[in-house]
């Protein structure tokens, strides 16, 4: 029986839900481990190893396989203990603030949920006693999901010689995964990867079984109709199945923020809504056609079931409830606001509490990613305050300790990151060489030193405060969301918020989830129309008549909000209207 939750736990950063599923899966939530940073995910399974008593040895770098081994290690280790915890909770009592009544007190309603409260208020001690048989094995956990960003991709190699691509981080954590014992799904992130996907078919765990269904399924998290069928017909030509398309905001979300090209949130949902039967449909023709190719033995009993989610900027029931209902989601993403909760995700206290202060002027959607996209970061995180640090001390940059995006081959040598202090150094003392204007030279300078170390930096709650490095300097990759919230919560609460029965919000005069998206690619376009000698006017025609599109969309939406949302909604939606045709103005006379 599936969870009975209609919220799952996106992913966020490299060490805030490295853990995560041992805090919420016995209770039904789905949540996300990253597979960035196995030298984390390493230290991680120690800690947890040691603190439940499990068998525990290292797996060392000199072990020629080693990111895949950690990878697969940890989560068989996680998987065995979500299971002892879920075998603890079915055999707890049915009173108060025991597991097995915190598991149901907190699933939304439904006819579980009411056969629970039958339970608790029927006198007849046979009834009780059925009931709890049956609720008992009812319970179903959340699952152990994990994320690859398929760009971070990084090439290995052995004693100075390359080693075959299989062993790329991308591909290593994809085998670790494939190998390991749970059963749960791979999100990819960040866009395709063909070579990534190609070896995704070499797994048997992500074909059909003899029961039609898969052990490990594939989520994709996309930005628009458009990347969810090319990304699907490249992998159903392969055998294989997309279980979810999971829709995220292009900049209304953590983390690092893929732009569209002002296509906005509530029309791309739209198009998934009407369009999801066709879109089954054209690849499950591919699909079933690769599998007759590979003569695989179960093509009778395959069910093309697909899920539709989406996350990103969700404050309030009440958008929650328009999601799921209005554009017939399976789930929504929560998560942001859980990294108030510290029973839930990894935040040091000194970067919890300013978490709990962040206002607009305190998050910001930053270059410091040596990826090259727009990453939302805490401006006055530990991280941040380490990265200036340096710099006073004329050392910018960082030390790399990990190098999962050293990807730059500006320099002749092994490629570096553009966060790294060698990489800094060498890139400032070019420029300085360069005849530059001197307020050229200025921004160029503060780009290359605006650099951050996310890849190690992410992971800095999750090892403060499991005692592995307490002097770690923690990045927080907050969305914009968090300015709403501001009470550090239990679990329940922030459940209970998620659900409407009680309110979490700091700012209860907060704009709609879709209007603050609207915000974000309206500053986001008058960011692009000062950058205009890199854009040709084709571009601003269609991100201008995009978001006007998806104005135009939102005034019938109104109808479909609460009574007292939609004077606002509207209002909100004709101010913007006004800013985008007074930004027109402003647009290169080429145009």
């Amino acid at each position: 029986m599936a969870s009975q939750h209609t919220f799952h736990i996106p992913v966020m950063g490299t060490g805030f839900t490295i853990d995560t599923p041992l805090k919420v899966a016995r209770y039904g939530i789905s949540s996300v481990i990253s597979l960035v940073d196995d030298v984390l995910i390493e230290q991680m399974r120690k800690f947890h190893s040691e603190k439940s008593g499990e068998p525990y040895q290292e797996i060392l770098n000199q072990d020629p396989d080693a990111r895949a081994h950690r990878i697969t290690a940890y989560l068989n280790l996680i998987h065995i203990l979500v299971q002892r915890q879920v075998q603890n909770l079915k055999s707890s009592p049915f009173e108060p603030g025991s597991e097995i009544t915190r598991y149901y007190e907190m699933l939304p309603e439904s006819d579980l949920k009411q056969m629970y409260q039958r339970m608790g208020t029927t006198s007849d001690i046979h009834e009780k006693i059925q009931l709890q048989d049956l609720l008992r094995s009812l319970v179903a956990p959340g699952t152990i999901d994990v994320n690859i960003m398929t760009k971070v991709d990084r090439p290995r190699t052995s004693n100075g010689e390359p080693l075959p691509h299989e062993f790329s981080d991308a591909m290593s954590a994809l085998r670790g995964f494939a190998k390991s014992s749970v059963e749960s799904s791979i999100i990819f992130s960040a866009g395709m990867n063909q070579r990534l996907y190609s070896y995704a078919a070499q797994f048997e765990d992500f074909l059909p079984d003899e029961n039609g269904t898969f052990k490990k399924q594939i989520i994709l998290k996309v930005s628009d109709y458009r990347s969810a069928e090319i990304q699907g017909k490249f992998l159903a030509k392969r055998g294989l199945w997309v279980s979810e398309y999971r829709i995220e905001s292009g900049l209304n979300c953590g983390g690092h923020a893929f732009a569209t090209q002002g296509y906005l949130m509530g029309p791309i949902l739209d198009e998934f809504k009407r369009r999801k039967g066709e879109l089954i449909e054209k690849l499950k023709v591919i699909f079933w056609k690769a599998l007759e190719d590979r003569k695989w033995r179960f093509l009778k009993r395959i069910t093309h079931k697909v899920r539709i989610t989406a996350q990103g900027g969700i404050g309030t029931f009440n958008e929650d409830q328009l999601l799921l209902k209005n554009f017939e989601l399976d789930s929504t993403g929560w998560g942001t606001p859980f990294l108030l909760v510290p029973e839930v995700t990894c935040v040091d206290a000194a970067n919890l509490q300013k978490l709990t202060l962040a206002t607009e002027s305190d998050v910001t959607l930053s270059n410091c990613s040596p990826l090259g996209v727009p990453f939302w970061t805490l401006r006055n995180s530990e991280s941040e305050e380490a990265r200036l640090r340096r710099i006073q001390e004329n050392k910018p940059g960082s030390l790399c300790p990990k190098g999962f995006l050293a990807s730059n081959s500006e320099f002749e040598g092994v490629p570096l990151c553009t966060a790294s202090r060698v990489y800094q150094k060498l890139k400032l003392e070019q420029i300085s060489k360069e005849p530059l204007p001197d307020a050229e030279l200025s921004a160029t300078r503060e780009n290359i030193i605006a650099k951050s170390c996310i890849c190690h930096d992410l992971g800095g709650g999750a090892t403060i405060n499991s005692g592995i490095d307490l002097n770690a300097t923690t990045a927080i990759c907050c969305g914009p969301n968090i300015v709403n919230f501001s009470k550090i919560a239990t679990l329940e609460e922030m459940v209970g918020h998620i659900y409407g029965r009680l309110s979490l919000l700091r700012n209860s005069n907060r704009p709609h989830m879709f209007i603050k998206e609207l915000e974000l690619y309206v500053d986001y376009f008058r960011q692009e129309i000062k950058k205009s000698r890199n854009k040709v006017s084709t571009y601003f025609q269609d991100y201008l008549k995009n978001l006007l599109s998806g104005i135009e969309y939102y005034k019938k939406l109104a109808r479909e909000l609460k009574i007292e949302e939609q004077e606002r909604f509207l209002n909100d939606l004709a101010k913007f209207h006004a800013e985008i045709l007074k930004l027109t103005s402003e647009i290169p006379c080429n145009i």
